[in-house]
């Protein structure tokens, strides 16, 4: 089937409702500032008494998408049975056999997740000449608990990891997204359209992918919820990879219970919050003072809030950071490579290996048209996984990002780890590149363990995140002290999107 633009899928969508018996009258929407606030059992209960519907929900997303998309550019690509899928819920719902609480929920997915009837090119124009041939399992899982998949969101296009030079947010296939609080400001990260999309409250959740930062980023710069679960909390089967080693996808949300609610579907483990007190709880803190004044306010203000709450803060400083960076780089390029080749292996009618990928955007007039394939050239030059420079530096790079946390919560006895998410986003310039200089996601995402991001405060009107981190499966306390947090701090505003900011 062609490719469907943004646009022709929005009508092909409006038409499908009118030639339907759920027509946009009949079903109950919600405003801009109810969609914004709600949360997913807010949303139930309403489902529930029949005041809303999933089919009006799901109306007022596609009503946003069309206001607000043109200036967040945030989708790729609409799944035109959304409706259908909606109208699916109602049905469940009136014969009583709800799926759930995410049954009626809509989601957006990144575009670099297996989806049998919607492309999946991880932004790049190479992967559109075909689909893939089933969907991915996290997306399985989605659909078995009734979720209303809405769509494909931009994303850096191969998760950030084919230019030394890349700007984040920037795909061949969606050009670029812009940060909701400013539009001229950059999202962050690769999952930078499925954060961008749930702050502009384009769609309840979504789903992102993350390496190295490119969950807590976009969700830090973007005014949301992030959750990087523990590697192996959701399966990695169907997603375009980096590296198996670091890989994890994890929810985006504008709540902390609708984040969790989410991984709880991802993983098929509970990990909805229960009402958690920071009374007593012994929190690290990773200030990183002293390289943006407005994150060292954010990180006051926090650590105030903390211990107004009863929270014991010791301050703490991991360890081996250069090191960590150092070895892990080389190591993902080698893994890439491996990875991605064992990837497009599965992908019928795309190209077959990463050197026929940087022969097709040595010939495409758009994929380097702002910047270049540095890493891609460099992984076709990488050593195989077997090779003994590339075991010492992922076993050395993995085994101190480990340490950095685990020493620290030992020593000190401590439930978590907080620590600035992001700096204020940058200008998106092509010229430049990104030129982000703070933030505190790689222990947590080379050691395998989570790290979970809520809005901690602004940089003028940006947005901080601060993020909790600890050690492995420690998802569920993390994302009960994420709750507390937001519970007592408020931080969260929706965006004005702002044209452009000094």
């Amino acid at each position: 089937m062609r490719r469907l633009s943004l646009a022709t899928l929005i009508l092909a969508l409006a038409a499908s409702v009118a030639g339907s018996p759920v027509v946009a009258s009949a079903a109950p929407t919600v405003d801009a500032v109810s969609i914004d606030a709600a949360t997913i059992p807010e949303l139930q209960a309403q489902m529930a008494k029949g005041h809303l519907t999933a089919v009006g929900l799901t109306e007022t997303y596609l009503r946003r998408i069309r206001e607000l998309d043109p200036k967040v550019r945030s989708i790729l690509f609409l799944d035109p049975t959304a409706l259908s899928q909606a109208k699916a819920s109602d049905q469940r719902r009136r014969a009583g056999h709800g799926l759930g609480p995410l049954d009626g929920i809509p989601v957006l997915l990144k575009d670099n997740i297996d989806t049998a009837d919607l492309p999946t090119t991880a932004g790049s124009r190479a992967l559109l000449a075909a689909k893939p041939t089933r969907d991915a399992e996290l997306v399985g899982r989605l659909r078995a608990a009734g979720a209303v998949i809405l769509g494909k969101t931009n994303l850096s296009e191969w998760a950030n990891f084919r230019s030394t030079k890349s700007t984040s947010g920037w795909s061949g296939v969606g050009g670029q997204t812009n940060n909701p609080y400013v539009l001229d400001r950059n999202p962050c990260g690769s999952s930078s359209g499925s954060a961008a999309a749930v702050a502009a409250s384009l769609a309840q959740v979504s789903i992102g992918t993350e390496t190295d930062g490119s969950i807590v980023c976009p969700g830090g710069v973007n005014g949301i919820v992030g959750v990087k679960p523990t590697l192996g909390v959701v399966s990695g089967d169907g997603i375009v990879p980096i590296s198996h080693l670091q890989d994890t996808a994890g929810p985006f949300a504008r709540h902390v219970v609708d984040a969790a609610i989410t991984l709880s579907v991802l993983s098929g483990k509970d990990y909805t919050p229960p009402s958690t007190s920071l009374r007593g709880k012994r929190i690290g803190v990773w200030a990183m003072a002293g390289t943006d004044a407005g994150v060292d306010k954010v990180m006051q203000e926090t650590v105030a809030t903390l211990k107004k709450a009863g929270a014991v803060l010791v301050d703490v400083t991991p360890a081996n950071q250069d090191t960590i960076g150092e070895n892990e780089l080389p190591a993902l390029v080698t893994e890439f490579k491996h990875d991605l080749n064992a990837y497009l292996a599965t992908r019928p009618g795309v190209p077959r290996t990463l050197d026929d990928l940087v022969a097709f955007n040595e010939k495409d007039p758009v994929e380097l048209s702002e910047f270049g394939q540095e890493i891609f050239e460099a992984a076709q030059a990488a050593p195989p996984i077997t090779d003994p420079a590339y075991l010492q530096q992922r076993a050395t790079a993995t085994d101190l990002a480990r340490h950095s946390i685990d020493d620290l919560i030992a020593a000190d006895h401590l439930d978590a780890i907080i620590a600035p998410t992001n700096g204020p986003a940058w200008v998106t310039d092509y010229a430049t590149g990104d030129t982000s200089d703070l933030g505190s996601s790689t222990p947590a995402a080379v050691a395998g363990y989570p790290d979970v991001t809520v809005p901690a405060g602004f940089a003028g009107p940006l947005p901080i995140g601060v993020s909790f981190m600890a050690g492995r499966n420690s998802d569920a306390r993390l994302i009960a002290l994420a709750a507390a947090f937001e519970r007592i701090s408020g931080a969260r505003r929706a965006p004005t999107y702002l044209p452009s900011s000094p």
